[in-house]
């Protein structure tokens, strides 16, 4: 008879959910329950090609593949189950500078990662796999501990791993309805009782979203089709000792390696691609263990170019074509974390490289559900960065992008059109036609740049044909006065008698004392972590106005909604598309509003870090005198049908006074120049305040607050962010690139950008203690290059803040 409780029941057996189960037992969380409907494996994970590569494009991901290379080679000791791990290393190929430069970024982060990675030649490609035609390559990343395994066998040796330290598995249970309870426990119903769970994961694979729907809810997983081969036995792999590299070519759009004494080809086509399970989509619940039938049509194109490079494949005939499902997300990261708008439901899916994900997944995701944090940045992996705008069409549209460019290089900047836009603010044509190019953030468009003569930006690591239009942006904010379109900025009402208490409880400042007041605060885990970071400015005795990044709406509105108590009187409502954002900054900025206001605009009258309500140009707005950029500025919050009016009347009053449109590139150079840390960036789940240097934005003296007593005892360890200049040549810091002292790697930067006001090259960095004070000297690995950073006492620009209190 199947068990009725459990603290955890996970929902699918593949590598994903078994991989959980390991790490929450490993945890200590053993009171934990996996439920597959027929045999482990026997959705996507039986029929994989079982690559584990190193290299990816993600500093975040690439940990998560890291780990699992690590553990993978150990798990038939841990467990005795066979897993056949073959460490084989991996050559990826480079045909371009293009995709040499995407190369050497990774190349930087493996330092601090700690895989083994070395560009190596053509010549080197040939010594290392000989029965490589390397016509048209320039270089190669060569990693040497990862490679291949069994995906059933890596799967079992987890589950394995899992009972034997004190968790359960039942097979052949097929899961049949969810129900949240007033306790926000779960009752999960399956065709052989119901158990209840303190928390439900959902870790269905192909089958995540019938899951999430049993939920109530829907997350954005479209199915592919993917296609691999094997070939006869070649007899050239039969004659030598051991085994080629896992190759992988842009040429090809895929992979190919050495199976046993065969070949294997998977293939990744950029036309012809086609849906699983369409045009539906997903398969049915009860299916198992499904195959599609071969289409070789669709990619004899690649196979082809596969044999050009490796002309031995031809010699052989096909022994078995495997066309299976693998599920994907828009962005092609998985999803690992609480479900958007429910308690006690989380989602540990959505990879479309399950086998090299697996283990690092189920390791940081155990972390989060056990202390509420993991030891990596999890902020790209959170379900919640999809909101309602991920419907089915946006799905399917990211989804066969993401396919088509699996093995297509993509550089800093470029951002494809497929599924936009989603979400606009009222000014978006008006700024279309003014030369804005967009940027997509949780589904908003917003303006990156402005190309004034019709120039494309050409994408790259080092500065590009864009670099003198942001600064010249940057200097009509500095010298005149700027407009921006901030509208998907996340914007809450929090209301009633109890929300000053409330606020206190779950943010680490103090509230802002009067109304009118704004401050900076920061909600923490209970481990001291950060969570999130808003701007609250008081508006009324019991009334305030919360914003927040664009990208954080549903984890900000999830961790007020969720943290509030049953008896506190507090209403929290989001407000983000009732009202936009229009900002206004730069020295003349006062001036121009002072044309459309009768409000009185004065240091006396309107100083800074305050809010009120004015009219401008006949307009009620919230106006708020805070600036991100240094400037002298306001940011004006209108309601959402007064935006294009409020922006009209901005623009034509300011003619006189140069007024510019300006976009977030320019932002995050002046935000660097004035030393401003970004949430998800800096400020993440993996510091404390004390190590990300915000401790000032800490209020000790009040009552407990979430994250108090944790902070307070936190062990010392060895991460500051600092923040410094580097004598950079024409690449700038972006983040994720390694801090160097001789041949140690000591740390990493964060993020960056080149300071136009200053002429600087600035970034934050995470480096141990030792490294943090002013003055204190390192280098920065720079696309192949140590280039000489310092660490900075101040702000490069204006360190007094005199120019956004003038």
């Amino acid at each position: 008879m199947m068990q009725t409780s459990a603290r955890v029941v996970i929902i699918g057996g593949g590598i994903m959910g078994a991989s959980l189960l390991y790490h929450l037992a490993e945890l200590g969380w053993t009171d934990c329950l996996l439920i597959e409907k027929d045999e482990l494996t026997s959705g996507s994970t039986w029929h994989a090609a079982g690559q584990c590569p190193s290299i990816t494009g993600s500093y975040n991901l690439a940990k998560i593949h890291a780990y699992s290379n690590d553990l993978y080679p150990r798990l038939e000791e841990l467990t005795g189950q066979y897993v056949s791990w073959h460490r084989s290393g991996g050559i990826r190929l480079a045909t371009n500078e293009r995709e040499l430069s995407w190369m050497k970024y990774i190349h930087g982060y493996s330092k601090n990662i700690g895989f083994d990675m070395e560009i190596i030649s053509p010549e080197e490609i040939r010594r290392i796999n000989p029965f490589m035609a390397t016509d048209g390559v320039i270089a190669g990343a060569y990693t040497t501990s990862d490679g291949h395994a069994d995906p059933s066998g890596l799967c079992n040796a987890m589950a394995i791993g899992a009972k034997n330290l004190g968790a359960t598995i039942v097979r052949k249970t097929l899961v049949t309805g969810l129900t949240q309870l007033p306790t926000g426990e779960w009752d999960v119903i399956t065709d052989k009782g119901i158990v209840r769970a303190e928390i439900v994961v959902n870790a269905a694979g192909c089958y995540a979203r019938q899951v999430a729907q049993m939920a109530g809810i829907d997350i954005p997983v479209t199915n592919m089709e993917h296609h691999y081969i094997v070939t006869d036995p070649i007899q050239a792999f039969i004659d030598r000792e051991g085994e080629i590299p896992v190759m992988r070519c842009p040429y090809v759009s895929g992979y190919f390696r050495q199976e046993q004494k065969s070949g294997l080809i998977g293939i990744y086509e950029d036309i012809g691609l086609a849906e699983a399970w369409a045009p539906g989509g997903q398969p049915q619940w009860a299916s198992t263990s499904e195959l599609f039938i071969d289409d070789l049509d669709r990619i004899s194109k690649w196979l082809e170019r596969a044999i050009e490079r490796m002309p031995v494949f031809g010699e052989v005939g096909i022994r078995r074509i495997v066309n299976g499902a693998i599920p994907h997300t828009p962005d092609g990261g998985p999803l690992l974390g609480p479900a958007a708008g429910l308690r006690n439901f989380w989602h540990c899916c959505g990879t479309s490289f399950g086998i090299a994900q697996g283990g690092g997944s189920g390791k940081y995701l155990a972390q989060s559900i056990v202390y509420g944090d993991a030891d990596i940045n999890m902020t790209e992996f959170d379900p919640r960065r999809y909101g309602p705008f991920a419907d089915e069409d946006y799905s399917r549209a990211k989804v066969f992008l993401d396919y088509r460019l699996t093995f297509t290089t993509r550089l800093p900047g470029e951002e494809e059109p497929d599924g936009r836009p989603r979400k606009v603010s009222p000014i978006h044509d008006r700024l279309l036609a003014a030369g804005a190019v967009h940027s997509e953030t949780y589904g908003w468009e917003r303006p990156k740049w402005f190309s004034l003569d019709g120039r494309a930006e050409e994408s790259g690591y080092a500065r590009t044909n864009v670099f003198e239009v942001v600064a010249t942006e940057v200097r009509a904010v500095a010298e005149r006065v700027g407009v921006l379109d901030l509208t998907g900025f996340a914007k809450y009402d929090v209301t009633g008698p109890d929300a000053e208490a409330f606020l206190h409880r779950i943010c680490a400042n103090r509230m802002p004392r009067k109304p009118g007041g704004i401050g900076l605060v920061h909600s923490l885990s209970r481990q001291g972590r950060i969570h999130g970071e808003m701007t609250v400015t008081r508006l009324a005795d019991d009334h305030y106005y919360c914003l927040s990044a664009a990208a954080a709406e549903q984890r900000d509105l999830d961790l007020m909604m969720q943290a509030r108590l049953p008896h506190e009187q507090v209403t929290i409502t989001n407000v983000t598309e009732d009202r936009g954002v229009i900002v206004l900054s730069g020295p003349r900025s006062r001036d121009l509003l002072a044309t459309l206001t009768d409000a009185d605009l004065s240091n006396d009258g309107f100083g800074w870090l305050r809010g009120q309500e004015i009219v401008v140009a006949g307009l009620r707005v919230r106006a708020l005198r805070v600036s991100y950029v240094g400037e002298l500025g306001w940011e004006l919050h209108p309601l959402m049908v007064d935006v294009a009016d409020l922006y009209d009347a901005i623009w034509a009053a300011g003619q006189p006074f140069g007024i510019v449109n300006y976009g977030l590139y320019a932002v995050n150079a002046m935000r660097m120049e004035k030393g401003y840390k970004a949430w998800g960036s800096e400020l993440t789940n993996e510091l404390t305040m004390i190590e990300a240097d915000m401790g000032r934005f800490i209020n000790f003296k009040k009552d407990d607050f979430v994250g108090k007593q944790a902070t307070l005892e936190a062990p010392e360890r060895p991460l500051r962010i600092v923040y410094g200049e580097v004598d950079a040549a024409d690449v700038d810091v972006r983040g994720a690139e390694p801090v160097m002292v001789g041949d140690t790697c000591i740390g990493l930067t964060t993020s960056g950008g080149f300071g136009h006001r200053t002429g600087k090259s600035l970034f934050f960095a995470c480096v141990p203690p030792a490294y943090a004070d002013p003055g204190a000297r390192f280098d920065i690995y720079l696309q192949g290059e140590m280039r000489a950073a310092t660490v900075l006492a101040d702000p490069a620009y204006d360190p007094d803040n005199a120019k956004m209190k003038a």
